[in-house]
């Protein structure tokens, strides 16, 4: 069925048009792509986007149905176990374990497989991979404004732009479910958030090119006015005080006296095990020189100017961290560098492994899928930190490092009711559609999309359908721990 799904995409691709500056990130040929792109308006691709309503109609988007080939959701998660730390797997099993939609988190590997099997028109863009609502929210820009976007491109692949938009509307019917909503309010928030991609892709085909490369989501502007007043009223409110909590919490004064303690003269990261501790040799080859080939590769990574200011700082220490649910077992760290005394800077280290995208859609054209990410991250999100780069370990896994914590924002799915939920869920889609519209030819999808409902009604039945698969594949998984297939630890 995956096959058969590929051979689908590529038809219909080549139907719609080679025009499609999508052709950027699939083929990382710019000029070819600026040049044909020269042969076509706007009104013309949208045009080959509608066209393509009678090779994949919007209303099969709906479609959900396992196959009788599908593979067991247990026997598929405990293949995503290869290569992890074996000691930290019953920790990602025991966070998947917690509730559904902590294992629709975890389980971006499963809906992938997924995704591959259902209708897909062919239109690709830089994809994020794993859409769900979690991986959303606000952080700070090198200017210091505090934007919101995908901040969590592990998998991102190019890849079809309907494979995002339903994993991120099946998120939000998990949610709403998670927090005990109606089924009808589940199915609203879900078509709400559909309706918003389609509008909002409907805006950038219309924007010249650089304006949507600029357009950013301004926290501390943010104003929706299709809203309910009420609604982006406690918005604004909430937004006000998660931005001053994070502004509070800044590194120096909060993140560093927290995370760090002194041993003689030095600075050393904090153990709390199981979720930070120092790692030996075996675990980390490059400990005995200090990661000295590691950091070399990854100041190598970055932009010229960016290795001036990465140079002012000397490295201290390297601890590994537990993060989110899907990454728990794979070679996570926190890097403590110091200018001087009250001058640190952490970096997040992340193992960068194949994504779950890439049975389906392709392998990725990089070498190193650390660079694989820092790539998409900058694609799709409209500022990115300053010290992106990607490197590799003396081990030969791959990584790719950010700065920790700067100004951070994660949303809180558990103090949301419908409004805020409604509302988050369409901010999201902004974001997504943003994000897309910079890879992909907004003209193309919006002219597939349309100006009524049918897609949106589309996504929307399909993110209802795939809650219950979700729910039966976390039942399976439940049965899975008390038959003891599968060990688990409670945090």
């Amino acid at each position: 069925m995956a096959s058969r799904n590929r051979r689908k995409i590529t038809t219909a691709a080549t139907t719609a048009t080679t025009a499609t500056t999508a052709t950027t990130a699939a083929t990382d040929t710019p000029a070819a792509a600026a040049a044909a792109s020269r042969f076509h308006t706007a009104d013309e691709r949208r045009a080959r986007g509608r066209a393509l309503r009678d090779v994949v109609g919007r209303s099969t988007h709906a479609e959900w149905q396992a196959g009788a080939g599908r593979r067991d959701p247990v026997e598929l998660l405990l293949g995503t176990n290869e290569g992890r730390m074996p000691a930290l797997i019953p920790v990602r099993f025991g966070r998947m374990a917690a509730s559904p939609f902590a294992f629709y988190r975890g389980a971006a590997a499963l809906m992938a497989a997924d995704l591959a099997t259902t209708p897909a028109t062919g239109i690709v863009v830089q994809a994020c991979g794993d859409a769900h609502l979690m991986n959303f929210g606000g952080f700070a820009t090198p200017e210091r404004n505090v934007i919101f976007d995908i901040n969590d491109l592990d998998e991102t692949l190019p890849a079809p732009w309907e494979w995002d938009l339903k994993r991120l509307a099946a998120s939000v019917v998990i949610a709403a479910q998670h927090q005990r909503l109606a089924d009808s309010e589940a199915a609203r928030a879900a078509r709400d958030m559909a309706r918003e991609y389609r509008e909002r892709m409907t805006d950038y085909a219309a924007m010249r090119v650089l304006d949507v490369w600029y357009d950013r989501i301004d926290l501390q502007r943010y104003q929706d006015r299709s809203a309910d007043p009420a609604v982006m009223e406690e918005v604004r409110k909430r937004l006000e005080e998660r931005i001053e909590q994070a502004q509070r919490k800044s590194v120096p004064d909060h993140l560093f006296p927290k995370l760090t303690e002194l041993h003689g003269e030095h600075h050393r990261i904090k153990d709390e095990p199981p979720l930070i501790f120092h790692p030996d040799e075996a675990l980390a080859p490059g400990l005995r020189d200090g990661y000295a080939h590691a950091i070399a590769g990854y100041r190598d990574s970055l932009p010229q100017h960016v290795r001036v200011l990465f140079d002012r700082y000397h490295f201290c220490d390297m601890a590994m961290k537990v993060v989110g649910v899907g990454s728990v077992g794979t070679h996570c760290m926190i890097g403590l560098l110091m200018a001087e005394e009250n001058d640190p800077l952490f970096l997040q280290v992340k193992e960068a492994r194949a994504s779950v995208l890439e049975p389906y859609a392709g392998k990725s054209l990089h070498p190193n899928h650390g660079q694989r990410v820092i790539v998409g991250q900058r694609l799709m999100q409209s500022a990115s930190d300053v010290f992106l780069g990607w490197t590799q370990g003396a081990d030969g896994r791959l990584y790719y490092a950010r700065q920790l914590r700067d100004l951070k924002m994660s949303a809180i799915v558990e103090d949301m009711d419908f409004g805020l939920l409604r509302q988050y869920a369409r901010m999201c889609a902004h974001a997504l559609a943003r994000a897309h519209a910079r890879s992909g030819d907004a003209a193309l999808i919006s002219g597939y999309a349309g100006s009524g409902q049918t897609l949106d009604d589309a996504i929307a039945d399909f993110a209802v359908a795939y809650s219950d698969q979700n729910r039966t594949d976390y039942r399976a998984f439940v049965k899975a721990v008390r038959q003891g297939r599968i060990e688990v630890v409670a945090e």
